[in-house]
């Protein structure tokens, strides 16, 4: 099969599997819309290898047409810290950061525009089935400010550290919301070092719809890597990954 082939392939599986009855389209973006629907809706169950086998294959041309992002490449804003605004599933740091939500399963929501959700897409299938056995092994919904580990599977990344952001409820931030945030950035740090990685990627945690304000976030964010390097983290590159123009203006600024 050639890469449309295979989407196509992909699609009529999972339509298969949950006896939907859509008709499939005829052009790509909304192929790959359908695609990522269907993938982001489907329960953490079981599923056949030639699925996978199909999937992986496509993930791959996914990831070459976008193309990586080597993490070797960028260049520090200062002492092991680093910025750079784009997709963070073209990354080939050690790990990069998603923010989760505490089912840590990945969002359910068709499209939707979240890390978690992004990060689940071009993973796979299998990374929403990792986390479900590590959650089902847990026994209970994952904390605000952890971290947990898993492959990456088809990401250039090796690992995906996730992590469960603060909630700030009708915009107000208080002492605990910037304690839980905090604790977010000195887990994954504290489980990087662990692993030994040495570099981790990371997004920015609770500024989306978790509602924590993207410069107060930025801050927290800059500070407490810093102090967790200080503390004698060996992780040697931190990437502070953007998406909007806005972070990237505060971020900058906080790291000039």
């Amino acid at each position: 099969m050639n890469h449309d082939e295979k989407r196509v392939w992909l699609i009529k599986y999972l339509l298969d599997e949950a006896d939907y009855a859509n008709e499939i389209p005829q052009g790509v973006l909304e192929q790959r819309r359908l695609l990522r629907g269907l993938m982001n809706m489907r329960a953490p169950m079981p599923i056949g290898e030639d699925f996978l086998a199909v999937q992986d294959e496509y993930l791959r041309e996914r990831l070459e047409e976008r193309g990586v992002v080597d993490v070797a490449g960028l260049s520090p804003m200062r002492d092991r810290l680093y910025l750079w605004r784009g997709d963070i599933t073209r990354l080939n740091a050690d790990a990069i950061v998603n923010a989760a939500n505490s089912g840590m399963t990945g969002c359910y929501q068709p499209n939707h525009g979240c890390i978690d959700n992004v990060i689940h897409t071009m993973a796979g299938v299998q990374l929403r089935l990792k986390c479900n056995a590590l959650m089902q092994a847990q026994g209970y919904p994952e904390p605000t400010g952890r971290a947990k580990l898993t492959p990456a599977y088809n990401l250039p990344s090796r690992y995906v550290l996730h992590t469960v952001g603060t909630i700030c409820y009708g915009g107000a931030v208080t002492p605990k919301n910037v304690q839980e945030l905090q604790s977010c950035y000195r887990a994954c740090m504290a489980l990087a070092d662990r692993e030994g990685l040495r570099s981790v990627a990371f997004c920015c945690i609770s500024t989306g719809v978790f509602g924590f304000p993207q410069r107060r976030g930025a801050q927290v964010a800059v500070d407490t890597v810093r102090e967790c390097l200080k503390a004698g983290s060996r992780v040697e590159k931190v990437i502070f990954n953007v998406f909007k123009p806005e972070d990237e203006d505060y971020y900058r600024a906080m790291l000039a």
